[in-house]
């Protein structure tokens, strides 16, 4: 419930506060910049996430980025009462973006203290079910609230779900882990910073996973551009159009999220990666080759339904084969890593779809997103077991690392 309201309190931010930059200054400019700094401080804040999440108590430190959030977002109306102050928001979205960051970070980390370690999968698909409905509703309820009341209404109640959040998480019982929350026995600081990329370079299936995730995240990270182009400038759709076609998808994201444990149980770690990413490459290219919206609905839904498979297994995989003390540097660090690509392949997607057509686009990189999992087959995540599973954690004493604790 918690991950829920903090989400929708995010949810609710992306839509407010650019309309609250727009209504102020007319400027998309100024909106496409404090956006940009919330983006950047995310990014670098990802960096250093995971050793703040395994050096502090986890559930205080979720306890504190939302109440972090609940005071910088509750300062925008207050502050508007005096009239509009542009400035504070170059300041609150950066910063409560880096606590976002860090509390995703940390919720993932606190799966294992919760679950035991046969219901991780299962766990992990309720929470993506609940984000997912969470990023449905609340961009729509932002909109609605901002069009009635005011962009600041919707801020303010923003901050309230923050504070919902908190009072939930204060709550919560977490079982102990074996996490010390104190920094490696005479680790230098570097070491301790990547310690979490160390770890999947060592893991057999860590390793194959980031390597095969980075480029795939490349290929699709760009795709809602590109769908919401091909349904503008080649089906010459309207805005509601397009809308209806994204909120569609979401189902796809539902579906995806209630069969992911299912499918996993019943074919493994590998095949159902493998198979998520390759039918996700078959549905892109669908969206290129669909010439009526239906189909396009229907192409983008198969999308997301598959990507929620891949994700939902991919973060159970490793938060069960991770130490405890070092699972918010693995996170943080496959999160940097895997996304390290993505702003390049965006653009070249959207250059590709500008200069070829969105078709053609789409179907390329949709066969080149189904040729990236095939050579899944060629690596550990089959190699080593047919259902990846099995793969134990990499041991818990890293070479110049010091102790790290039990898994």
């Amino acid at each position: 419930m918690a991950q829920t309201l903090s989400a929708l309190g995010d949810s609710f931010s992306y839509v407010a506060i650019p309309l609250l930059v727009l209504h102020t200054t007319g400027s998309v400019a100024q909106m496409g910049a404090v956006t940009a700094l919330g983006g950047a401080a995310a990014l670098v804040t990802g960096v250093f996430a995971g050793v703040v999440v395994d050096r502090f108590d986890r559930r205080r430190l979720l306890v504190g980025c939302d109440l972090a959030r609940l005071l910088l977002y509750a300062s925008i109306p207050l502050a508007w009462l005096a009239g509009p102050q542009t400035w504070l928001l170059y300041l609150v979205l950066p910063l409560a973006s880096a606590f976002g960051m860090v509390f995703r970070v940390a919720h993932v980390t606190v799966v294992p203290s919760l679950v035991p370690a046969e219901e991780i999968t299962r766990a992990n698909s309720r929470l993506f079910a609940a984000s997912s409905t969470a990023y449905l509703v609340g961009p729509a309820l932002a909109g609605l609230l901002s069009g009635r009341f005011g962009p600041t209404a919707a801020i303010a109640l923003d901050a309230a779900t923050f504070a919902v959040s908190a009072a939930v998480l204060l709550l919560l019982r977490l079982r102990p882990t074996g996490a010390s929350g104190r920094p490696e026995v005479g680790a230098r600081p570097m070491d301790v910073l990547l310690a979490g990329a160390r770890f999947i370079a060592r893991h057999p299936v860590l390793r194959p996973l980031t390597v095969l995730l980075t480029v795939l995240s490349s290929l699709t990270f760009g795709l809602t551009d590109v769908v919401i182009y091909r349904l503008k400038h080649d089906l010459g759709q309207s805005d509601g159009t397009v809308g209806y076609v994204l909120a569609v998808g979401i189902v796809g994201t539902l579906l995806g999220s209630v069969a992911a444990a299912r499918l996993r149980r019943r074919y493994g770690f590998a095949p159902t990666w493998t198979g998520a990413w390759a039918l996700c490459g078959v549905a892109m290219a669908g969206i290129g080759l669909a010439g009526r919206v239906p189909l396009v609905a229907a192409a983008a839904t198969a999308v997301l339904g598959c990507t929620a498979v891949a994700g939902i297994v991919s973060m159970s995989l490793r938060q069960e084969v991770t130490p405890a003390p070092l699972l918010g540097r693995v996170t943080s660090a496959f999160w940097t890593l895997h996304s390290a690509l993505t702003p390049l392949g965006a653009a070249a997607l959207t250059a590709a779809a500008a200069g070829y057509g969105s078709a053609a686009t789409l179907i390329g990189a949709g066969v080149l997103c189904t040729a990236t999992a095939a050579t899944a087959l060629c690596t550990a995540l089959f190699r080593t077991s047919t259902a990846a599973d099995r793969v134990p954690a990499v041991p818990d004493t890293l070479p110049g690392h010091g102790e790290v604790g039990a898994a």
